[in-house]
């Protein structure tokens, strides 16, 4: 076939794989949840469209606007969809895409070579999940429309004018029918995934605009993402608050087998391992066959140098597969034609080709690097040998872990307040701040199914500390205890073992201050690096105890906000009393049940990790060394304005 005619993206490269009857009423088959992620991921979708034609050559610039109404606007100046005859279903082609699922040009090879999506539903999802949207096509001179409410053309693609532009905008709602919990975007989800796709895809302008919201100057919120270098950008953006062991960072891009293959990265004197892998610009933080290449051939390479440089010679035992990325910051980005997606989420890379060629890849680029650059592979080794001591004294700290577990009465902390039930799904365990909130929370629980772990103070700052530290805090050991979870397997000393998880609910209940905050961060920041399954499998979460209780003769109501104290204080009439709670300790027991702990009244939110490469900077800011980004960060999103003394 010739070049010319691989390049042409007519009616005929549209394929119709299926109908769209059920997207409707199975919306989470197709989008995840109809919950915040999924009203996200409807964005996401329309992104990848235009994203795509920028990895085929015929895009540059990308606008994504958040309307007055929470509508979103998607502009991009590709070749525009195809709006001639599809032969075989009679139609406009812009209306096949729109309308059937799992139409488009990316099933086509030789229109797209690979494609983003994590489902491949595309934007005829989106439409079905829109009670408006509006396609517009600038195309060969002329501009065509077409408008569908619930997924069903209001009328044929028309033409109604002229152009000289190029591309294609589409316009969307999401159906409040579907969408029940919010139809709310979020400025800053929204820029994460934006700032993220154009690291992913140097060279492409990104910009977000939010006309809900305007600055001091009177403009619209907004940013303008573009890079430069790529993956090497994105991972000083990641490790912008850590010490850098190295002055460049480590980048390679290549080829093997048919598989582009993208990999940057860097050394940190952190102790945490960060590792993010992406296929076709799809976040799989479930890992898959590309990373475990990577891991593999990292291992392999820096292992046969650190052999023949002679600097492990003196080591009494072996180096280890994790003691090669302690302090290790790296983005393995590959693009794979037809990628197999597997894992509870569906972003775990199962393509077995994809191992092997990553890991060639890697062991050939990284050889080349250190024979090139002797000084940083001095440093790097240097790492490695620090990290393995660090993790032989760990294994002995996670020893004295399970010695403890095993020794003490039942397996279990003693400052634990142990429930009745046996089945750990109706369980849920409440670490709380200090004994004397921990002594109200075990007279106001429900001893049934709910168990009480009280904290001393804050504890440990793991993102500073090393990891035999972490094992041998006795806060630390007491939450592994109760937990009933253990840590380190054969092959791999960071792996977390669930089997035995005592509790499938596990609630951070702290002061509503600043104080409790920060132990609340505390808390999460160790979830995060140690026990980051816990908040992937759904276990984590924070309460929300009240603020005010606002009270006026007989009657009283509880306020979690400031605005919320007002609004009770004036339905009361003025003049009511209010009580601000300083602590937990200060609820009598029946307080603390009737407004936190309850299942039927209480509020519970849930942790999730939206995204993983954000999740990683921001606890590394918030709990590392550098302070300026640390204040700036707080300044920008403080929420207490006035703190009692």
């Amino acid at each position: 076939m010739s070049e010319e005619a691989k390049k042409q993206y007519s009616a005929d490269s549209i394929q119709a794989l299926e109908g769209m009857e059920h997207v409707r009423m199975r919306p989470s088959m197709y989008i995840g949840d109809v919950g915040p992620r999924g009203l996200h991921h409807l964005v996401y979708e329309v992104v990848d469209n235009s994203i795509d034609e920028a990895l085929a050559g015929h895009c540059d610039t990308i606008h994504v606007t958040i309307n007055e109404d929470n509508s979103i606007t998607v502009e991009d100046n590709g070749r525009g969809i195809p709006v001639d005859l599809h032969k075989k279903e009679g139609i406009s082609a812009l209306e096949v895409v729109m309308t059937k699922i799992g139409a488009g040009g990316k099933f086509d090879k030789d229109s797209y070579k690979v494609s983003g999506g994590l489902h491949g539903v595309g934007v005829s999802c989106v439409n079905a999940l829109s009670e408006h949207l509006k396609a517009t096509v600038y195309r060969e001179g002329k501009i065509w429309e077409q408008e569908y409410e619930r997924g069903k053309s209001m009328y044929p693609v028309k033409p109604i004018g002229e152009t000289e532009k190029r591309g294609t905008t589409v316009t969307f709602k999401p159906d409040p029918i579907i969408f029940t919990q919010t139809l709310e975007y979020s400025y800053d989800t929204l820029a994460s995934r934006m700032r993220e796709l154009s690291f992913l895809n140097k060279g492409i302008t990104i910009s977000l605009t939010d006309r809900r919201h305007k600055n001091k100057d009177g403009e619209f919120e907004g940013e303008t993402f573009f890079s430069e270098e790529g993956l090497k950008e994105f991972v000083r953006f990641l490790d912008g608050n850590r010490e850098p062991l190295m002055q460049e960072v480590i980048f390679f891009e290549g080829e093997k087998n048919d598989i582009p293959v993208e990999v940057a990265m860097i050394y940190n004197t952190s102790y945490a391992e960060n590792l993010h892998s992406y296929v076709n610009n799809i976040n799989t933080h479930e890992g898959g066959t590309h990373l475990s290449g990577f891991r593999r051939g990292l291992t392999n390479t820096l292992k046969k140098y650190a052999d023949s440089s002679g600097m492990t010679d003196k080591l009494k035992f072996e180096i280890a597969g994790d003691d090669f990325r302690e302090g290790l910051t790296a983005i393995i980005s590959v693009k794979v034609a037809e990628p197999q997606f597997e894992g509870q989420t569906k972003t775990k890379l199962g393509n077995r080709e994809v191992s092997a060629s990553v890991s060639q890849a890697v062991s050939e680029m990284l050889t080349d690097y250190l024979e090139e650059h002797p000084d940083d592979a001095k440093i790097i080794v240097q790492k490695v040998i620090l990290a393995a001591q660090a993790r032989h004294a760990a294994q002995k700290a996670r020893e004295m872990v399970q010695r403890k577990t095993v020794m003490s009465i039942g397996g279990l902390p003693g400052k634990l307040s142990d429930c009745s039930e046996q089945d750990p799904a109706k369980c849920e365990v409440f670490l709380v701040e200090g004994d004397s909130a921990g002594g109200t929370a075990k007279q106001g629980r429900d001893r049934n199914f709910q168990a009480i772990l009280p904290l001393r103070g804050k504890i440990l700052n793991v993102e500073k500390a090393m990891q035999h530290k972490v094992f041998e805090n006795e806060e630390i050991r007491n939450i592994f205890t109760a937990l009933g979870v253990t840590i380190g397997t054969e092959e791999d000393s960071k792996a977390l073992n669930l089997s035995k998880l005592r509790y499938h609910k596990i609630v951070i209940m702290c002061d509503a201050d600043i104080d409790g905050s920060h132990i609340a961060t505390l808390i999460l920041t160790f979830f995060f690096r140690y026990m980051r399954e816990l908040i992937e499998n759904g276990h984590v979460y924070i309460a929300t105890p009240p603020l005010y209780l606002v009270k006026k003769g007989n009657k009283k109501q509880y306020a979690w906000t400031d605005k919320e104290r007002d609004e009770i204080s004036e339905q009361f009439g003025g003049s009511a009393n209010i009580q601000r709670y300083k602590g937990l300790g200060e609820m009598n027991a029946d307080q603390l049940w009737d407004t936190t702990m309850n299942p039927e009244f209480r509020t519970l939110r849930k942790v999730n990790i939206e995204n993983g490469g954000e999740a990683d900077r921001i606890f590394s800011m918030l709990m590392g060394d550098e302070v300026p980004p640390r204040r700036e960060f707080i300044e920008k999103n403080a929420i207490y304005a006035n703190i009692d003394a």
